[in-house]
């Protein structure tokens, strides 16, 4: 397992759009996204911040389901 690289509230919301996550609403500095699959909808809140706190990635990736290595540092 790699480590996780410093992330913003942007790059994540592009990470999870790239895997099917539409921006479901945007209120102060918060975004919200949503993505239905198998008649259950994964709703995940992202900050928008320029850095995120390291629990905030590793949070968004449990709730998503989407692979840490997404998420990590390229060699």
């Amino acid at each position: 397992m790699g480590r996780l690289r410093v992330l913003s509230g942007r790059d994540v919301c592009r990470i999870l759009a790239s895997h099917g996550f539409l921006e479901a609403r945007r209120r102060g500095s918060h975004v919200v996204v949503q993505k239905v699959e198998a008649g259950r909808t994964v709703t995940v809140p992202i900050p928008d911040h320029s850095e995120l706190r390291i629990g905030t990635p590793l949070s968004i990736i449990r709730q998503s389901g989407i692979p840490r290595s997404e998420f990590e540092r390229n060699p």
